[in-house]
């Protein structure tokens, strides 16, 4: 099994004693046995207890049947259908007994400005390592950005020997305005909102709640990708151009070879739990039904209240794991 965003065997699975992150599966087959999911490929078959799995990721080439994706949604799963290394997020759904603890996290602090200039500071942060921005205003962080931005592009600019003459883009078509250069960043970024899309998705946190960006569904789906576009997207487009490769595809691909390289995903999803989870509140991950009370705050569902009941919780651990098929002459048209 090739070595993608991280190291686990997917026979290992039976040992995890917690739920793992996420399963990304590609070119196989998904079906049901009793209470696990069986994937298959030419390569190898595997059983994956469905009530261990936060979130399924399905690459290209992958077929799922009626009965896995009922098992799944039955153990409060999320699925994803994504590109090849979740380059790119189609569509996504979420089982009715998924738990709503990180949503609630972070829609509390997105409501509280307070709350959310600290998110936002943290955000920022990641951006200048080893700079003080603790006393910062929100204009002052889009200006120190903007100023980081520029400089960044100028210096891939006298590196690659590729003009630099300003940042073009046309909303929804990300290979269709500006020239090669602002084309091939247009589509890279497009390629890693996708994965960001993907993850904040699958951990059940919201895409429109963001703490820099607002108004869209995908709000916080810029925030969390702006954290990356100077260390992949920006460099990587300034390489294509450099080598004469500036078809979407190119850019495209070539992000997805950094995300295997640096095991991009297992980065954003800790990163997203670590904005979303300050160390000063406890938090954890519920996946049992409540009902809201005003004094007690929540208490279980699904229970008879004329005596009282316990409430069970379960966490999650950062493991990711992938199960890929072998290469057939049909994959590359299925990227």
């Amino acid at each position: 099994m090739p070595d993608i965003w991280w190291k686990a065997d997917p026979q290992d699975l039976h040992r995890l004693t917690d739920r793992v992150s996420s399963v990304y599966v590609e070119r196989s087959h998904l079906d049901r046995d009793e209470n696990a999911v069986v994937i298959i490929n030419k390569q190898q078959t595997v059983r994956v207890p469905a009530a261990m799995v936060a979130v399924m990721l399905l690459g290209p080439g992958t077929r799922v049947t009626h009965g896995a994706m009922r098992l799944l949604a039955d153990s409060g799963t999320a699925v994803c259908w994504v590109g090849e290394q979740g380059v790119r997020m189609y569509a996504a759904g979420l089982g009715p007994s998924r738990g709503t603890g990180l949503l609630h996290q972070q829609a509390w602090l997105v409501t509280r400005p307070k709350e959310r200039l600290a998110v936002a500071r943290a955000m920022y942060a990641m951006r200048f390592p080893g700079e003080d921005i603790t006393g910062l205003t929100m204009q002052q962080l889009r200006g120190r950005e903007g100023s980081r931005v520029r400089r960044i592009y100028r210096e891939h600019a006298r590196r690659t020997g590729i003009p630099w003459n300003g940042r073009v883009y046309k909303p929804g078509d990300p290979h269709a305005a500006g020239d090669d250069l602002n084309r091939l960043l247009s589509a890279a970024n497009a390629a890693l909102y996708g994965i960001c899309h993907a993850a904040i998705t699958g951990l059940g946190a919201s895409p429109g709640l963001g703490f820099v960006h607002t108004g869209l569904a995908t709000s916080f789906v810029f925030d969390i990708a702006d954290l990356y576009k100077a260390q992949y997207t920006i460099p990587l487009a300034f390489d294509l151009a450099a080598k004469g490769l500036t078809e979407e595809r190119d850019a495209r691909l070539g992000l997805r070879e950094l995300i295997a390289r640096d095991k991009l995903l297992h980065c954003i999803v800790t990163d997203i739990k670590t904005l979303l989870t300050p160390k000063d509140k406890d938090f954890e991950e519920t996946e049992t039904n409540q009902l809201w009370d005003e004094h007690l705050g929540v208490v279980p569902g699904g229970t008879n209240w004329s005596r009282d009941g316990d409430l069970s919780t379960h966490r999650m651990t950062d493991n990711h794991i992938a199960v890929i098929g072998p290469q057939t002459e049909a994959t590359e048209t299925e990227r």
